[in-house]
């Protein structure tokens, strides 16, 4: 009888336990809501459980599904606050303080983790930040091959202390957004450094594709092998791990957009960045359901030593996939900071301008802000004897050039696939024609081709031009996977 009652006990708690009202912490008090879309808010309870979720005098009822999951949508909201978010179920759980306004996820690896306290004039930034409607949540670093529900953090008002250990590209981004548009804005920091771009993606949209066996192999190596590393099973390289561990939490959460700073990992294999970053990007925009939201991102800067003469690159070919991934998929953009890096150090103190230059597309694309935002690229080319003249679009106010009257940066080869640096002159507003004495027959012009250029054009409103190459001839990482 005595063992009934204690089965019988152990089942009421296990019912009791499953009937919690649970839901992942990016719902928390100070939140911020994106404003003027539908707003999505998920967790768990007792299955088929009906559940009120309320805000703003707005309420919807759903039910939970077989597992205990429920969705709920509210209606549209303008910006403004705060509000009362209210979540019944068996049990009620009551998130105060919540905007309603714009949210931005902020992702990739360590150049978007880097913190305002290392970067530049990181003692007068913090002194300044006191933004009561700018809003950040971090989700700590956890790898995993599972989904995981929920993380432990919080929303927190922007203040003097909270800003010191957040993104710095993320705070200066929001910043400007939030100044600019005078409405709360919420960021989701789930960064994390030295991340390769194949852990942010499920492992199943890999499989089956011959250009991802490699890889998948090396990884299935690793898992086998007793001795292996376990930190590696569970640090940021590996296929899914982040996807489950920092994205999932999070995954859903209406928000405006995402803005991301990532390629560094991937360098080596750069060729292969052109399918994998698009694939990431539109796995994300597939499994968030709200269709092609923005997707801005950093391009890397330069880096390394100054070359002497022309040469192959992975960084450049690197930059090259990340550029051309504005063409694969719509509704993305790149901030070209080809100026701002640091020989000596991957990561660039200055991340002010670099928030800054993501913020002009978010403003320029997503708000109506008439700014300049689009960084130069290059369009066509003509030949006539040894001068190329090279046209180029998004020119802005025209072309321009930095320090030194003379554009500096330009390669030129002929047949012989040998590039020699450039002599170039501005034409017009979108127009530069280069040329060296020694290629009579030029067929191929290269800008910015090394890990570390020397380069000096921009836009009349200083966006640099974009790096680029007008041959497809094989690269250094053509081959690697």
């Amino acid at each position: 009888m005595r063992s009934l009652l204690c089965i019988a006990l152990l089942l009421s708690l296990s019912n009791i336990a499953a009937a919690e009202l649970t839901m992942s912490s990016v719902f928390s008090d100070h939140m911020v809501l994106q404003r003027d879309s539908p707003i999505h808010i998920w967790g768990w309870t007792a299955a088929n459980q009906e559940v009120v979720v309320s805000l703003g005098g707005k309420g919807v009822k759903v039910n939970a599904d077989a597992d205990g999951r429920f969705d709920a949508e509210l209606p549209p909201m303008s910006a403004g606050g705060p509000h009362t978010l209210s979540v019944a179920a068996d049990e009620t759980k009551a998130f105060a303080d919540v905007l309603i306004g714009e949210v931005w996820l902020c992702s990739g690896q360590s150049n978007m983790q880097w913190p305002v306290a290392a970067s530049n004039d990181a003692d007068l930034e913090s002194l300044t930040a006191k933004y009561p409607n700018l809003r950040i949540i971090t989700v700590p670093q956890v790898g995993s091959q599972q989904p995981e529900r929920s993380f432990r953090g919080e929303w927190q008002a922007v203040t003097p202390d909270t800003v010191k250990d957040f993104s710095a590209v993320g705070y200066f981004f929001g910043r400007q957004l939030q100044e600019t548009l005078d409405i709360p804005v919420g960021l989701i920091d789930n960064s994390w450094g030295g991340s390769a771009a194949e852990a942010w993606v499920p492992t199943a949209k890999l499989q089956g594709r011959e250009l991802y066996a490699p890889l998948l192999d090396r990884w299935k190596k690793m898992e086998a092998d007793p001795e292996a590393n376990k930190n590696q099973l569970a640090g940021q390289h590996r296929p899914a791990n982040l996807y489950n561990g920092v994205l999932y939490p999070v995954l859903g959460y209406t928000i405006r957009g995402a803005i991301w700073y990532q390629g560094e990992s991937n360098a080596g294999r750069a060729y292969q960045y052109r399918d994998l970053f698009p694939l990431m990007i539109q796995t994300w925009r597939d499994d968030w359901k709200q269709g092609d939201f923005p997707f801005y991102w950093v391009q890397l800067a330069d880096f390394n030593g100054e070359a002497s003469e022309p040469g192959d690159s992975a960084w450049a070919e690197l930059r090259e996939a990340q550029t051309m991934t504005m063409t694969a998929l719509p509704n993305t953009g790149e901030a070209v900071i080809i100026n701002l890096g640091e020989a000596s150090d991957i990561h660039p103190r200055n991340k002010q301008d670099v928030g800054k230059r993501l913020a002009r597309w978010a403003l320029a694309n997503e708000y109506g802000i008439p700014v300049a935002f689009h960084s130069p690229m290059y369009s066509s080319m003509t030949v006539d004897g040894n001068k190329v003249t090279l046209k180029f679009a998004h020119v802005g106010g025209g072309m321009d050039t930095f320090d030194v009257k003379e554009p500096i940066g330009f390669t030129v080869a002929g047949e012989d696939r040998h590039f020699h640096k450039a002599s170039a002159r501005l034409v017009d507003r979108e127009t530069i024609e280069v040329w060296n004495d020694s290629v009579a027959n030029p067929v191929a012009v290269r800008y910015a081709w090394a890990d570390n250029p020397v380069v000096n054009v921009q836009s009349a409103e200083g966006l640099p031009l974009t790096p680029f190459r007008t041959d497809d001839w094989p690269g250094v990482t053509a081959d690697a996977k």
